[in-house]
């Protein structure tokens, strides 16, 4: 399985989004902090904002923002918003996936390590992957 960087460089910077949502960060701030190519995240991020998974503002008060809050992004969100179909076979969707003879089976095999990947990501929210803030720590420890 293949985890393009698009996907990984879009997550990353929705994960710095998330971290502080009450404000905007530049493409220059989320690249130098997740040390991503600017130019690269530049295109990744016009595909979120497509997606409406960012929005964003110009002028010298701008940037981005999550265009929805981080408990309801989904890494699934991400993946799908930034590279389309979860998992191809030879740049093709896996739907209509057919073999004959004794290859019949492989289909199905390819189709449920899809549908398992997307419980998976589609399990996962932003909030989920975010550190916890230190007064939740300290609170957490205690209770151990």
């Amino acid at each position: 399985m293949h985890i393009s960087a698009k996907a990984d460089y879009a997550t990353r910077a929705l994960l710095e989004l998330a971290r502080e949502p009450a404000r905007p960060l530049t493409c220059e701030a989320i690249a130098s902090s997740q040390q991503i190519p600017f130019r690269f995240l530049k295109s990744v991020v016009g595909e979120l904002r497509r997606a409406g998974l960012v929005r964003s503002q110009r002028g010298c008060e701008g940037g981005y923002w999550l265009g929805r809050p981080a408990g309801e992004v989904t890494l699934l969100d991400v993946v799908r918003a930034v590279d389309g179909e979860l998992i191809t076979l030879r740049g093709e969707p896996l739907a209509g996936l057919d073999y004959p003879g004794p290859a019949t089976g492989l289909p199905g095999v390819w189709r449920q390590i899809e549908a398992d990947a997307a419980a998976v990501l589609g399990g996962t929210t932003l909030a989920a992957l975010l550190p916890a803030a230190p007064a939740e720590q300290l609170s957490h420890q205690g209770a151990a």
